[in-house]
C-alpha cells in the first residue's frame, strides 16, 4: 500500500468515526427504521469509499456524505413502494368523481371549500393518530406523487433538484405537487375525525 492509499484509508476512517452517528440519526428519522437506517449508512460509506476520487473537496465531507445519504433514502423509497390501496386502484369513474369535486360544470376550479377543522386543530403533528393517517394517505399516492411529496417535505429538496432526480419538466412537477396536496387534504379529511 502506497502513501496515497494509506492517506485515503486514514481519512475515510476518520469520516466513519466522525459522521456515523449523525448519518444514522438522519436515516432513522427519514425511514422510521433503525435496521434500514443502518443499511443505508453502510451503503453511504461503501459508495463514498468507492468514489473517493470524485470528492473534490468543494464541500465539507459531512455535506458530501449527507448528499449521498439523501439519494440513498430516495432510492430506498423508490425500490420499496408499498402496494397502493386507494389512488392507483381508482376506477376511471372514481377518478372522475374525485376530479369533478374539484372543478365546476364549466371546467373551472371550484371555489375552495374551506374546512373549519384545519383552523380548530393547531398542533395536529403532535397527535400520533393524525400522523398515522397522514402517513397512510402519503403511502396511497401514486409512486411519482409520493416521491415528489417526500422529496420536497421530508428531504427538503428544491423543485430543480426534484425535477432532475425524477427526470421531469418543472411544469409537470408543479401540477403533480398541487394535485398531491389536494388528494392528501381530501384523504386526511376523510380519515381524521376532527
Amino acid at each position: 500500500m502506497n502513501d496515497f492509499e494509506q492517506s485515503i484509508k486514514e481519512k475515510f476512517s476518520e469520516w466513519v468515526n466522525l459522521y456515523t452517528d449523525d448519518l444514522l440519526k438522519w436515516a432513522t428519522f427519514k425511514t422510521s427504521s433503525v435496521e434500514v437506517a443502518e443499511d443505508l449508512v453502510q451503503d453511504v460509506f461503501y459508495s463514498a469509499y468507492k468514489n473517493m476520487d470524485s470528492f473534490k473537496q468543494k464541500s465539507q465531507p459531512k455535506t458530501w456524505l449527507f448528499s449521498i445519504l439523501n439519494n440513498k433514502i430516495v432510492d430506498y423509497y423508490r425500490k420499496n413502494k408499498p402496494e397502493k390501496k386507494i389512488v392507483e386502484s381508482l376506477k376511471e369513474s372514481d377518478a372522475e368523481l374525485f376530479t369533478s369535486s374539484l372543478f365546476n360544470e364549466k371546467e373551472y376550479w371550484s371555489a375552495v371549500q374551506h374546512n373549519a377543522m384545519w383552523e380548530e386543530e393547531k398542533n395536529l403533528l403532535d397527535i400520533p393518530a393524525f400522523n398515522q393517517i397522514m402517513e397512510d394517505c402519503v403511502d396511497d399516492l401514486p409512486s411519482n406523487w409520493k416521491l415528489i411529496i417526500t422529496s420536497k417535505f421530508l428531504l427538503n429538496k428544491d423543485a430543480d433538484e426534484i425535477c432532475q432526480d425524477l427526470n421531469m419538466a418543472k411544469t409537470n412537477y408543479w401540477q403533480l405537487i398541487h394535485r398531491s396536496k389536494l388528494l392528501l387534504r381530501k384523504c386526511i379529511e376523510n380519515g381524521w375525525q376532527f
